[in-house]
This record gives structure tokens, C-alpha cells and sequence, in this order.
């Protein structure tokens, strides 16, 4: 394996957002491509928010997509001993120090500031070591260097420079003892030899502090890789006002994991003007360098024709696995009907999502109570009789029963009765399905079987015929 190492870093606090499935995924294929290591890393510092379903939400949609990881995972919560040990380092070598300002104190500073025009930092007030009194609560902050400027060379945004003097002392231990999160990062990209860091571009202002502390700890600091947000249609910041916006989600609403992920990495990457990429080509064509600098438009019509494209070419028997949760919703079992795989084959050229499979795919196990009363009315009551009955006598006919022999039989009856093509397979499609929106004749025939298809027309005879 190479010396690569990179890391996807959530916040149990929530679900597995699609913008942070995408920050995985690239981690995860530039791993892949170089032979290197992915590690899984759960921010869980956040004690009040983090809980732990959001933890097993996350794994699972970590799981669903296929984004197995190398190392971990880890959970920030179990290292605060040595995030202390580093805090300590720092007070010693006289790169933090203790700060006794009070919370109101600090907001009418940052106000006054603002209204001055004065960028709102930290003034220094316990820089130069400030006594508190005995029990007096402090935070402790990092000695910030006050001249010059912190660049970084971001393989996505290229050249960033941030002057000094506009950084403040920032934070690295709270009133109660516990670790920020700027510092934490650090200490456990450094500790778990973090190589390249890939992760949003809202984390961009955070990386100048962070950098000052590699340095300051002496740890070397790995390069840096701030991927552009995903936006909404209105091209504010993705979030549930544009609908799902949790992989979870997707999974529920019938997406195929190959589907998401390709609209995903397609988000913000490209190699020429391909649009399809099978996970075995994306591995070989990743490249951080060709992320792009712009923001991404979530376009769920792109998802829809990917995900579409994956069910028309899938294994009908992984679908049909896949396809079992979305009918169990629906109340329908399987046992005892048609082939599931055999359905599959019937639907898998028309649908969507997996979601919209199941609608269809509903009329195979659960017989029509009801038809399509418009779609009936626009046939001749007489006519359509005549269809059943000829269609009930030839069917046991059939042999071999395929799909040939069935179209061979309309034919027949389209021939013999002088009736068009419309009037004889119409009325025998919503005899079966209740509607006239169903796949062909010959592969409904074919999944519901010979005897299951004549019992269906009888019932259908025997309601219009009261009709």
C-alpha cells in the first residue's frame, strides 16, 4: 500500500447527508486509485448533539453505498485524555495560555469592533498571562502568530493566503475542560497520520488555524483538498427545503446505490464528457485534481435518468432482492405469486426508481378489486366480451406457453373477430392489471402464468358484463 491517507470525518449529529456522501466518496476513490488507506472517523465532541443513532445512520448509509473503510471506526469521544496531554504541551512550551475573559465581556468587544469597522476578534486581553481568581472558570487558547501570513497550496482552489493579523487566538479548550473541534482535528489527523485532508470548502477558514497548529506541535502538515458546496435549484446551500437530502432517504425512496454514487461523483468531478461510470472506473479515472472550483446544482431529473439507467441494466436478481422492502411497505407478499425475478423483467425498462417498480408491480400478487372505469368506457361492452371469451378458450391452447405463442394469439383474435389490435390487447391488459398502464401482454402472461391469467379475465368478464 502507499503512504496515502485520508479520512471522512462526520458529526454524529444527523444523518448522512448527500454533500458529506460525496466528501466520502472522493476520499474513499483517491484511496482506492493510489493504494491507500481510508479511515472512518466519528467527531462525536459534540456531547449534547451527538447521539447514537445518528452514528448507526451514518454507518449504515456508509454501508448501503459501499464505502468500506480501511481503519475505524473511530470516535473523537474516546481520545480527550490525549487531547489534555496536547493542550498541556502547548501551556508548557508557552503556545496557549489561560483566558479568564467572561462570555458578556467577549460579545460587547466583538460588537463594539463591528461597529468601529474592526474585524471582531479576540484582543489579546490575557495574552500576556493574566491571574484569575482562585476557582475563576478560563478557556485556554493557542498564541497565534500576529505578523506575517499562513498559505496553503489546496489541491482543488489552488494558492490560499491568510494574513495573520486577521487570525485570532483561537480556543483550544473550553471553560469545562473539553477540546474544541479545530484542535481536535488536528490532534487525530496528525496522531493517524493523515496525509491529505479532503472535506467541504466551509472547513477553508478553519485550515489557517489549523496549519498553526501542525506547526506549532511540530507535526508535519498534510495538503488540503476543500471540495465546493452542493446547492439547491436555487442555488442556495442544499437542505431539506429541496427535498431528501439524507442517503438514507434516497435508499427508501427506491435509488440504487451504483445510481446515487455516480450522480455523486459527477457532482463537481469529471473525466471528458462521460456520464457513466461503473465503481471500477471511477477508482481507475479519480483524480482530485479535476474537482472543480465551482458549486454543484443537486438535479434530481440527472439522478432520476442515472437511476433509471442502472434498474434497465441491473441483475434482475439483485433488483428483485432490492425491490422486496419497497413491496413489504405496500403490504404485498410474494409467496405464492409469480417469480419476482420474472415481474422484474417485465418492469425493469419503464421505472424509476424502485419505488415506482413496486406500484407496478403491486397487480401481479394482489388480483385488480376495481378497473380503470375511463379506460373501459372506451370500449364497445359487446366487443369486449367477445375478446374475453375468445381470449379464456385460447389460452388453453397455448403450447409452448411464451411470449410468441401469446402475441401469435391476439393476432389471431385480432384476425378472426376483425377487431384492431387496440380493442382485442387493451381490454385483456386492464383485465389483468386493472389498468390500461401496464408492461406488454406477453410478459404479464407470462409472469402471472396460463391458469392465473384466465381466472383474471373471468372475474374481469363477469364485471363488465354487469357493467
Amino acid at each position: 500500500m502507499s503512504q496515502l491517507r485520508v479520512r471522512f470525518a462526520p458529526s454524529p449529529t444527523g444523518y448522512l447527508h448527500v454533500g458529506g456522501a460525496r466528501t466520502a466518496l472522493f476520499n474513499w476513490l483517491l484511496a482506492k486509485n493510489r493504494g491507500g488507506t481510508f479511515i472512518l472517523r466519528i467527531e462525536d465532541t459534540d456531547v449534547e448533539r451527538s447521539t447514537a443513532e445518528s452514528v448507526d445512520a451514518i454507518l449504515e448509509g456508509m454501508k448501503w453505498l459501499g464505502l468500506d473503510w480501511n481503519e475505524g471506526p473511530f470516535y473523537q469521544s474516546d481520545s480527550f485524555p490525549l487531547y489534555k496531554e496536547y493542550v498541556q504541551k502547548l501551556v508548557d512550551a508557552g503556545k496557549a495560555y489561560k483566558c479568564y475573559c467572561l462570555a458578556d465581556e467577549l460579545e460587547a468587544k466583538r460588537n463594539l469592533a463591528m461597529q468601529e469597522g474592526r474585524k471582531p476578534k479576540y484582543d489579546g486581553t490575557c495574552r500576556e498571562g493574566a491571574e484569575g481568581k482562585e476557582g475563576q472558570p478560563y478557556v485556554i487558547r493557542f498564541r497565534a502568530p500576529q505578523e506575517g501570513a499562513t498559505s496553503f497550496d489546496d489541491l482543488i482552489k489552488g494558492k490560499i493566503t491568510f494574513p495573520n493579523e486577521e487570525l485570532d487566538d483561537l480556543i483550544i479548550q473550553r471553560t469545562d475542560g473539553t477540546p474544541t473541534y479545530n484542535f481536535c482535528v488536528v490532534i487525530d489527523d496528525a496522531t493517524m497520520k493523515i496525509t491529505t485532508v479532503i472535506r467541504g470548502d466551509d472547513h477553508v477558514n478553519n485550515t489557517p488555524r489549523q496549519i498553526q497548529l501542525y506547526e506549532a506541535l511540530g507535526f508535519p502538515v498534510p495538503k488540503f483538498a476543500h471540495v465546493p458546496m452542493i446547492l439547491g435549484s436555487d442555488k442556495a446551500r442544499l437542505s431539506k427545503r429541496h427535498g431528501a437530502t439524507s442517503v438514507i432517504a434516497y435508499r427508501d425512496m427506491g435509488y440504487l446505490p451504483e445510481a446515487l454514487l455516480n450522480y455523486l461523483v459527477r457532482l463537481g468531478w469529471s473525466s471528458g464528457d462521460d456520464e457513466i461510470f461503473s465503481l471500477e472506473e471511477m477508482i481507475e479515472k479519480f483524480d482530485i485534481s479535476n474537482v472543480g472550483r465551482s458549486a454543484s446544482v443537486f438535479n434530481t431529473e440527472k439522478l432520476n435518468w442515472l437511476n433509471a439507467h442502472y434498474i434497465k441494466n441491473g441483475n434482475p436478481e439483485r433488483i428483485a432482492d432490492l425491490l422486496l422492502p419497497h413491496l413489504s411497505k405496500r403490504g404485498v407478499t410474494t409467496l405464492g405469486g409469480p417469480d419476482l425475478m420474472k415481474v422484474v423483467k417485465t418492469l425493469q425498462q419503464r421505472a424509476l426508481t424502485l419505488e415506482e417498480m413496486a406500484d407496478r408491480a403491486v397487480f401481479y400478487y394482489t388480483p385488480p378489486s376495481t378497473y380503470d372505469e375511463a379506460a373501459l368506457a372506451k370500449f364497445d361492452k359487446t366487443q369486449m366480451l367477445l375478446v374475453f371469451d375468445t381470449a379464456i378458450a385460447k389460452l388453453s391452447e397455448i403450447k409452448p406457453a411464451d411470449e410468441a405463442a401469446v402475441d401469435a394469439m391476439m393476432k389471431e383474435i385480432s384476425a378472426e373477430k376483425e377487431l384492431k389490435m387496440g380493442l382485442v390487447g387493451q381490454p385483456i391488459r386492464i383485465a389483468l392489471s386493472g389498468s390500461a398502464q401496464a408492461p406488454g401482454l406477453g410478459e404479464i402472461i407470462m409472469a402471472l402464468g396460463i391458469e392465473e391469467t384466465v381466472t383474471r379475465i373471468r372475474k374481469a368478464r363477469e364485471y363488465v358484463a354487469a357493467r
